[in-house]
């Protein structure tokens, strides 16, 4: 387990990087408490334990990851703006990037840019976003997108059967 001590003003805060495995993927998480710094997607594990609903949620469980702040700003108001809308796009619902720019005031291009330096995938569900025509990009493998994508459909179809149940 990695640990490391931030320094921001008067502060320190002791941060934490582990990963947890999704498909082929590891996914390295930088985190403290119930912050969290970035998530990366890599092929190579880092030991050390991530949040519990990040666990929960790659194990294909439906959890509410809003309960985990951002550690680390987006730059600038319009960055801001476009995370914000899309971390109010629900589990197992998609977006385009053309929807997203018209709720943030921007274009689906500037939508674009912002998603692809996203250092927190998961916590601001970029894989959400799709393009009108196909699934669109994702850092570092589009395949990544669709499998997160595909994981949160089956999540909510069984959730629903158990509803009718």
């Amino acid at each position: 387990m990695h640990r490391r001590i931030i320094r921001g003003g008067d502060e320190a805060v002791e941060v934490i990087e582990g990963s947890a495995r999704f498909g082929l993927w590891y996914v390295h998480v930088r985190w403290s408490g119930t912050t969290v710094y970035q998530v990366r997607f890599s092929r190579t594990p880092v030991s050390g334990p991530v949040p519990v609903p990040i666990t929960q949620y790659l194990s294909g469980r439906i959890v509410d990851l809003s309960t985990l702040t951002c550690g680390s700003p987006p730059a600038g108001e319009h960055y801001a703006r476009i995370y914000g809308e899309v971390q109010r796009i629900p589990y197992g619902e998609t977006a385009t990037y053309g929807e997203v720019a018209g709720w943030s005031g921007t274009t689906a291009r500037v939508v674009g840019q912002a998603l692809s330096r996203n250092i927190l995938p998961l916590i601001i569900p970029c894989h959400r976003v799709v393009a009108r025509d196909g699934t669109g990009g994702f850092t570092p493998d589009p395949a990544i997108k669709v499998d997160l994508l595909a994981m949160e459909e089956r999540g909510k179809r069984q959730s629903r059967r158990r509803t009718e149940d």
